[in-house]
């Protein structure tokens, strides 16, 4: 349920969001204010959760701290559970909720209305049902003076959020709808507190380390569960997919493992002390970490072969932790030293430049996570110990500017995870001392108002899914040595390397090398002298993952041997080599009722 202050005379947004050390952003996102954000006295602002705990000074009442704060007496009574005559002591540490748990009804208002203002919306839609179900209406008639709990709706987002839990009595891996608010329990008994599931990036499985230190992979379309080793005791547990979603690289035994999911082979690197072991979006190198001849840590760069390993940093003083490879490979972060202090730096692997994240005021930053499109950081930063465990859920460019604070947990520190289009992160709050925490959040950054989307169960982990659709009647396509991924329907045979048939269609793919026009590569293709797009093809052009491109549709009297195939040409971001040979564009071969639907899932792995 939401909270609302009312506001007083000499009230002000910045007053209001400093004492709850809140961004006024998210106040004024809360209530869904507009330019120029002006505010009345009476009014009901919805104040989205903060700092809720001060410590009592000498000579304060509970009288006093209500009007520092601005909310009745009987609201910090009630919430600390105090007896009377109300006695409060000198370094005693008080819960002061920012308001009341309910809205009070004003003449003119309609539940549509409220649930707009207040965010109860679902897609992008008002979600008013909600709020009559939450109160037990009869109807959606509601009269001024009424007092309504306002929850907090499922925001319709796409994507699966995977998390660790005990909601089904035993620590186990559960699924999150954002579409729905629906959870969906995958395993029983296998997990443990330690688990952090971990999705492949065609978000098809997911792998995580359970009970007994057992290494498993769920497989989401069909429900079934492989396992696939067993770690040591004190073992490193994280995990890294390969970007074909094909293999597993993790640690054991002083060595670094390539485990197969598909195949079951795997082929191991010794690298003694090595950890979070990650690929490069070409496929064929890892990044970790590990002791250099010093016995000092450092991050390297290795290929799948075992071959051909290289520094990346210049490290001198102490251990790097958290060791993450941005999505586009073109920078690395860690942190460093330790728990106590915790410092996110990331590393410039082109130019081997090193940036310091400023980070939170105590210099305990944890849970680092690069943004889909590699742009920004997401981590969590201890604040507020004098008044018990707090985090910021932060913000901040890969060079350490544009740090920003968008939401506070009342967790020590909270693992964070970003939604597939980047514009959305989700922590975990609702701890209790430094226990595990109880309740996730979701933070849209274009709209920074905090929506609980899970409470009252014990939460360890989360992460969301990479695509924002998981369509289960699709597979994931990858091909390294043309450097591309994309979707096709699940049911198509392969026929060999580059190409897939179907009784309703097909997909072929090659790369062209031509000059730098363009127009001219896709000329040529679609007036070929064979005449495959028949006589009067028709070309498109276009632009597909911001580069270059064009698509050849057929013409009607195409050959019936050529089952209705129509083409996408589309610029590599870079030229490729194959085979000695230099590569300027891509193209994709489809029948011309698939090419759209699997041409706007291409991604290249450059």
């Amino acid at each position: 349920m939401q909270f609302f202050y009312t506001v007083r005379p000499g009230d002000t947004l910045y007053q209001i969001a400093r004492r709850w050390e809140l961004p006024v952003e998210s106040v004024i996102a809360a209530s869904n204010l507009t330019p120029p954000y002006t505010i009345f006295v009476g009014q009901q602002l919805s104040i989205p959760p903060g700092v809720n705990a001060y410590r009592v000074q000498p000579g304060d009442s509970v009288n006093r701290i209500s009007q520092i704060y601005g909310v009745p007496s009987t609201v910090i009574i009630e919430a600390n559970r105090l007896q009377p005559p109300y006695v409060i002591q000198a370094g005693q540490l008080l819960n002061i909720p920012p308001g009341v748990p309910y809205y009070v009804v004003q003449s003119g208002d309609t539940l549509f209305q409220i649930a707009g203002r207040y965010n109860v919306t679902t897609g992008g839609q008002s979600n008013y049902e909600l709020i009559r179900q939450v109160n037990r209406l009869p109807s959606s008639t509601i009269f001024p003076g009424m007092k309504l709990v306002i929850p907090y709706a499922p925001p319709g987002d796409r994507g699966l959020i995977v998390y660790t839990s005990d909601r089904g009595g035993h620590d186990d891996i559960w699924l999150y709808h954002p579409q729905n608010g629906m959870n969906v329990q995958l395993t029983n008994e296998l997990g443990d507190s330690f688990s952090k599931p971990i999705w492949s990036p065609d978000s098809r499985k997911i792998a995580f380390v359970g009970k007994n230190r057992i290494l498993y992979v769920i497989f989401i379309t069909t429900g079934s569960i492989a396992r696939i080793d067993q770690l040591e005791e004190g073992a490193e547990l994280g995990l890294g997919w390969s970007p074909d979603s094909q293999q597993l690289a993790y640690t054991k035994q002083e060595h670094m493992v390539l485990y197969n999911v598909l195949s079951h082979e795997a082929q191991s690197i010794r690298q003694p002390g090595a950890s979070d072991v990650g690929w490069f979006p070409n496929g064929t190198e890892l990044l970790f970490q590990a002791p250099d001849a010093s016995s000092i840590s450092q991050l390297f760069r290795i290929r799948t072969d075992g071959m051909g390993k290289q520094p990346i940093t210049r490290n001198t003083d102490g251990p790097l932790h958290n060791a993450r490879l941005s999505p586009d490979g073109t920078f690395a972060l860690y942190t460093t030293p330790g728990a106590s202090i915790s410092i996110i730096h990331t590393v410039e692997l082109s130019t081997g430049n090193v940036f310091e994240v400023k980070g939170g005021p105590l210099a305990k930053n944890y849970f680092p996570e690069w943004s889909p499109n590699s742009s920004q950081i997401a981590y969590s930063a201890t604040a507020f110990d004098d008044r018990g465990s707090f985090s910021q859920i932060r913000t901040v460019g890969r060079q350490g500017e544009n740090d920003r604070i968008g939401a506070i947990s009342n967790c020590f520190a909270t693992p964070v995870t970003w939604s597939p289009n980047g514009r959305k992160i989700a922590y975990l709050s609702g701890c209790k001392e430094q226990e595990f925490a109880s309740e996730m959040w979701v933070l849209d950054l274009h709209h920074p108002v905090p929506i609980r989307l899970i409470e009252g169960v014990r939460i360890m982990s989360l992460q969301w899914s990479p695509l924002p659709i998981l369509d289960l009647s699709r597979k994931t396509y990858t091909n390294p040595v043309y450097k591309v991924r994309f979707q096709y329907p699940s049911h198509w045979q392969k026929v060999n390397d580059e190409r897939y048939e179907g009784g309703e269609g097909f997909f072929q793919i090659s790369a062209i090398s031509a000059g730098q026009n363009i127009d001219e590569v896709c000329r040529s293709e679609a007036f070929h002298r064979l005449m495959p797009y028949g006589s009067m093809p028709r070309i498109v052009n276009t632009q597909i993952q911001h580069e270059q491109a064009c698509t050849i549709f057929p013409s009607a009297d195409q050959s019936t041997e050529m089952k209705g195939q129509a083409a996408v040409i589309v610029k590599y971001p870079k030229p490729i080599e194959i085979q000695g040979a230099t590569y300027n564009y891509f193209i994709l071969w489809a029948d011309k009722e698939h090419l759209n639907e699997i041409s706007s899932t291409l991604i290249f792995l450059l």
